[in-house]
């Protein structure tokens, strides 16, 4: 049978329908593969973005200083956006042609003024090699150089005479009365126990390092004795800390932070290993006090446990074990813009225009604070100056991130949904004039016991850590109101045993420091 035209055409049209429907089918499947694609590589390239950005802040914080202060560059598109240290190396010798190079003796500088006052001196008389006799005296040349002594260690005799009275042998034997020590019966005086503490929390010295210099020095002591000095010394200390918590947790105004440390596991399983302990930091700004406090984990438990029936303002970063604290009735939380500037710091090198736009508003804020600092502002005045300055830069700012957000795990997107998430809490210090831009005080606290921590590595048990915390708090607080922390820790051992335990806050550091002051006053 013969196909008409008319039905032929009809099936070819039939067939290229079909053929076009299903290309339309097949370009719109390989459309949506297409958009995964897309999706997994933008995810990818996020995820890299990220894990870069975490090795280049490892090795930043290994290797390289770090400076927070933005620097507008003349020239936009070149220049870092922050001002780091530059560690330069020495220029390289210039070329000898295999002569051997000169060597320049480094210039001395000449000191004009007396040296202190106050420091001990050992006078040296060099008389002319000539003889003298018959000439006239018209003068002295003085000249004036700094020596080290090494520290010694002395023994301190305690003698007392024994007495009976012959007309009345009654009495028994007269002697004497020992005047009361930190350690009873123990080798170690009150300044030798404040060395060993300001050298070990203080100096950062472990206690092996210690036994070495008193090796030097012609005393062999046992590593045990000196960490049993050690406990013993912070057991005593323990009233005085718990007085400082007490008058933290009245001041009103806090900063807390946290930070890890090793701690030896003693336990069975675990024999040898170490247990990531966290101290917890508590700063008030305003009286200068610090309090660290050592939990076994970085739980909320911790800081909710301490700051139970605390009343006032707590300033934090953006750590979710403070979000409990909003709903606190009596408390008001408010966070770390230097947190936030940290994650747009790292994003300069992905989103460099971007990263540079919130850098430059940021820094108008930071401007404003240092102005506030340099012209001695009082809280009043340093709200009226936020109001007025401060609180345009950040309206403007939030809806530009809004409209600016990245994808989430990608720096960017890390950086901008971390400020908005906190936005209420960052921008609460407009209105309160005693809180800080930022938490970069109580952070300054934390670089002591780091420092600490990479000597020494770990605690030795969960106890050893706890000690650590009292005496590193009280040594902080010295630190922050100027206090000698050596003269201070040996008057308090030499008081202890006989001070009233109802007035243990007056030997706290800044108290003691104004008595003292308040004596000197007297006597002159």
């Amino acid at each position: 049978m013969i196909m008409q035209p008319e039905a032929h055409s009809r099936l070819s049209s039939a067939d290229a329908d079909a053929q076009l429907a299903a290309l339309l089918e097949q370009n719109a499947s390989l459309a949506q593969v297409n958009q995964q694609q897309r999706e997994e590589i933008s995810q990818l390239q996020a995820k890299l973005q990220s894990l870069d950005q975490q090795l280049a802040e490892a090795l930043r914080m290994i290797f390289g200083a770090r400076s927070e202060r933005f620097v507008l560059e003349p020239d936009l598109q070149q220049g870092t956006l922050f001002e780091e240290a530059q560690n330069a190396l020495p220029p390289p010798p210039p070329e000898t042609n295999g002569q051997q190079r000169k060597r320049r003796k480094p210039r001395g500088r000449t000191i004009l003024d007396e040296l202190p006052a106050h420091l001990p001196r050992k006078t040296i008389v060099i008389e002319p090699e000539v003889d003298t006799t018959g000439l006239k005296y018209i003068g002295e040349e003085k000249t004036q150089y700094l020596e080290r002594v090494p520290s010694k260690v002395i023994v301190v005799e305690i003698l007392r005479p024994k007495y009976v009275d012959p007309r009345n042998e009654d009495r028994g034997v007269i002697i004497g009365k020992l005047p009361p020590r930190l350690v009873d019966k123990g080798m170690a005086g009150p300044g030798m126990l404040a060395d060993v503490l300001v050298s070990k929390f203080g100096d950062h010295m472990p206690l092996y390092q210690q036994r070495q210099r008193f090796l030097r020095e012609g005393l062999e002591l046992a590593k045990a004795t000196l960490g049993d000095w050690v406990a013993q010394s912070a057991w005593h200390l323990e009233p005085l800390y718990d007085a400082l918590i007490k008058e933290a947790l009245s001041s009103g105004y806090l900063q807390a932070d946290e930070t890890h440390i090793r701690v030896q596991d003693r336990t069975k399983k675990k024999k040898g290993k170490t247990h990531r302990g966290f101290y917890w930091l508590y700063h008030a700004p305003e009286q200068r006090l610090l309090v660290m406090e050592y939990r076994k984990r970085r739980a909320r438990a911790g800081p909710v446990a301490f700051l139970r029936g605390y009343k006032g303002l707590l300033q934090t970063d953006g750590y979710v074990a403070y979000d409990i604290f909003d709903a606190h009735p009596s408390m008001t939380v408010y966070a770390c813009m230097a947190h936030a500037r940290r994650k747009f710091n790292d994003c300069r090198k992905y989103e460099p225009e971007k990263a540079r736009h919130v850098l430059e508003e940021l820094g108008k804020l930071y401007a404003i604070e240092r102005r506030l600092r340099e012209t001695g502002a009082d809280a009043e005045q340093r709200r009226e100056v936020r109001q007025k300055e401060a609180r345009p830069v950040l309206e403007a700012l939030q809806p530009w991130l809004e409209a600016n957000k990245g994808l989430p795990k990608s720096p960017w997107g890390q950086a901008t949904n971390y400020t908005l998430g906190l936005w209420t809490r960052l921008t609460r210090y407009l209105d309160e004039g005693r809180v800080e831009l930022d938490n970069n005080l109580v952070e300054n606290t934390v670089r002591t016991l780091a420092i600490g921590r990479k000597n020494y590595l770990f605690a030795g048990s969960h106890d050893a850590a706890q000690r650590a915390a009292v005496v590193y708090s009280l040594l902080g607080t010295c630190k922050l109101h100027g206090v000698n922390a050596h003269a201070w820790l040996t008057d308090v051992f030499e008081r202890i045993p006989t001070h009233p335990a109802k007035r243990v806050a007056e030997l706290l550091p800044h108290h003691w420091q104004k008595a003292r002051q308040a004596e000197k006053d007297k006597a002159e």
